[in-house]
């Protein structure tokens, strides 16, 4: 089991890679939201120019948002400065990179053409791109040399992605073990997950744990919602979410939902996610104890990485999930 965090392109981000390389996270997964967040390539340049052996990589990457050719350059910019080996590239349909936008998320069916693209311009291939030739014509010294061959994996969220990976060989990241039937025949499995450590005398629905750990929740009513997913339904005041989020004006309800998403509750999600709830329904929340037992749950499920994304008091939340994890940390 590898512990990572997963981290929103903030002005503030490379330093927080700093400091999970200090404390001993495997990889720092940053997310490619720009309608809620900084760019995620500056963001991880930057971290790899502070950083000397944490992996890095995009978790996860919505293609549709750049010309393959402008992520391809991406890419080999980041393995230029810190080399393949520590470069991940995590790819997705876009849950947030284009809800946010009022998009649909990209098909399955089309995803990995995208990929086995942006795969051959690294390659160093020629590939043809709305109807013209291109390749990477980067010279010595302009770029590292082709072919670039970085490891990979896709964001899902269900069986077509789950299926997708399989026949690609590639790792998933997944926000729920829920989203997986079987994780059989996967190259790893990241969980991505959030919450927050609660002290011995710390009140569990106290309004820091609330803070901290009802994103994670909020997450879980907008993505189920939005992904028309049966599962929305059996959600504590799933009618009230849905209330709240109809009584939003249609052309714009897309912008009500997905603001603060990931990194805090909005006025919608404070109506529902108790502190209560925020506890309970958090992935990593509890004493150290329990955050101990839900990571060996998790390990016995077949996940191979649990990625830790901290809300609010990112220093803090960082450094005692890291003493909470320490057993897994080397």
């Amino acid at each position: 089991m590898r512990i990572s965090c997963a981290l929103p392109p903030v002005l503030d981000t490379p330093r927080h890679i700093e400091l999970a390389e200090q404390l001993g996270y495997h990889t720092a997964w940053v997310y490619d939201t720009p309608a809620l967040q900084l760019d995620v390539w500056m963001t991880l340049a930057i971290a790899a120019t502070r950083t000397t052996r944490i992996t890095l990589g995009p978790g996860v990457l919505i293609p549709s948002l750049r010309h393959p050719m402008v992520t391809a350059s991406a890419i080999a910019h980041l393995v230029g400065l810190v080399g393949a080996p520590r470069i991940v590239v995590g790819v997705g349909t876009g849950f947030t990179g284009r809800m946010a936008m009022g998009q649909k998320p990209l098909t399955w069916g089309r995803l990995p053409e995208r990929i086995a693209t942006i795969q051959a311009l690294l390659a160093g291939e020629t590939v043809t791109i709305d109807g013209g030739a291109a390749r990477l014509l980067h010279g010595e010294g302009h770029a590292p040399p082709r072919p670039i061959t970085v490891r990979w994996a896709l964001g899902v969220s269900g069986p077509k992605g789950l299926g997708v990976a399989q026949a690609l060989g590639l790792g998933v990241l997944v926000s729920s073990r829920r989203s997986a039937t079987s994780l059989d025949g996967l190259a790893s499995v990241t969980l991505l997950s959030m919450g927050t450590v609660v002290a011995p005398d710390e009140e569990p629905t106290g309004e820091r744990v609330w803070e901290a750990a009802g994103p994670a929740v909020a997450v879980a009513y907008h993505g189920m919602l939005e992904r028309h997913d049966p599962r929305f339904d059996t959600l504590p005041d799933a009618a009230m979410y849905r209330a709240l989020v109809e009584a939003e004006p249609e052309a714009t309800r897309h912008l009500a939902i997905h603001v603060g998403h990931l990194t805090r509750m909005n006025d919608i999600d404070r109506q529902v996610v108790t502190p209560e709830r925020a506890v309970a329904m958090s992935g990593l929340t509890g004493t150290i104890a329990e955050i101990r037992a839900k990571v060996d749950q998790a390990a016995a499920a077949g996940v191979t990485e649990v990625a830790f994304q901290p809300t609010s008091d990112v220093e803090r939340e960082l450094t005692r999930m890291a003493e909470a994890l320490a057993p897994w940390i080397r």
